[in-house]
């Protein structure tokens, strides 16, 4: 290539970085489903080496008090609280700019019409700009949340190369010793939601829910490299939890999990009640201002994730993906592969 040839890559580098940086695009790396380009998150310069200070095995090694997450913990709680002041709508025009917010998707379109940045947060998707796939057949899943999500057939699977937390296991997640063993091994799905994203979550599948619970805790960080770090991050966070009992699935675990500056965790009343029935695409609650996960777990053996979702995730690449599009297809109980 020559000395021309290497000095003029290593300048287009350069460019493409800065370019990268100008437009906040130094989150982790991700896979638009809709075009399959590589891109990488849009996330604040400071915010990206924020994460990397607080979570890598140094930072792990000589807090052991976890003294300096607490105090980023509680500065992102105070910073959350300053969203729901008259105040905060200033920032709400500036926020849709930076991260390339398309309003038209939603009611109203018109940012002018927020009166504080929280209610800006928790907006509502237009009618018919979020079509559910195959709304009426049970046996295909959907994606809860506008988000990148990463699947793995196993949760061991998912530790392996995805969820680091010391002690994370499904039991751990809910609290339960009864019920996590159920998914113990199961297929999960791990959603996360960044602060510009639409921030309400909807029900994967139909059925009948049997279960809800409601746990305080706490709400650091969920970047893929807070969860790829040693830090128990999803089983401390708050959360709130679903099952849902379905007759092509079996039963499904929805877990809607806290993270910095979100204000409330909260499963909309109606659906808090066993016996309740949901249809898949029904909203289930929302999350408020900052960003935040969804752990759904299946049974082992009852859900075919789809193919371009399994792949990137096998790398530790997540996928960007949209309320309502396919996640994957039930496989009836008896299947001969099952075992």
């Amino acid at each position: 290539m020559g000395i021309l040839g290497a000095l003029h890559a290593a300048v287009d580098w350069l460019l493409s970085w800065a370019k990268l940086i100008q437009n906040r695009e130094v989150g982790w790396l991700t896979i638009n489903r809709k075009t399959g380009e590589y891109m990488r998150e849009q996330q604040p310069l400071f915010k990206k080496f924020k994460l990397l200070l607080l979570f890598n095995p140094l930072t792990t090694w000589l807090d052991t008090t976890h003294a300096m997450r607490l105090y980023m913990h509680n500065s992102a709680i105070k910073e959350g609280k300053k969203e729901a002041t008259p105040a905060s709508r200033n920032r709400i025009k500036q926020f849709v700019e930076t991260y390339h917010i398309n309003m038209n998707d939603f009611e109203p379109s018109d940012v002018d019409a927020y009166g504080t940045f929280e209610d800006f947060f928790v907006r509502h998707h237009k009618p018919g700009t979020r079509p559910i796939h195959d709304p009426d057949d049970g046996t295909s899943a959907v994606v809860v949340a506008d988000s990148r999500v990463v699947v793995y057939e196993e949760v061991a699977e998912s530790k392996k190369i995805w969820i680091k937390g010391e002690d994370f296991s499904i039991t751990n997640l809910v609290m339960d010793k009864k019920l996590g063993p159920q998914f113990g091994n199961g297929p999960v799905a791990s959603f996360r939601l960044s602060p510009q994203d639409y921030h309400r979550y909807h029900s994967p599948v139909s059925g009948t829910i049997k279960v809800f619970r409601s746990m305080p805790g706490d709400y650091y960080e969920v970047d893929p490299l807070a969860i790829r770090s040693g830090v128990d991050i999803l089983t401390r966070n708050a959360r709130d939890y679903v099952v849902i009992d379905t007759e092509e699935f079996g039963e499904v675990l929805f877990v809607a999990i806290g993270a910095s500056q979100v204000g409330t965790v909260e499963i909309n009343e109606k659906w808090q009640k066993p016996g309740a029935e949901i249809k898949k695409g029904d909203e289930l609650g929302f999350f408020q201002f900052g960003g935040s996960s969804i752990i759904v777990a299946f049974q082992k053996g009852r859900i075919q994730f789809d193919k371009d979702l399994i792949e990137p995730s096998r790398n530790a690449i997540a996928v960007d993906v949209e309320v309502g599009m396919s996640m994957g297809r039930a496989v009836p109980k008896d299947n001969p592969h099952d075992s």
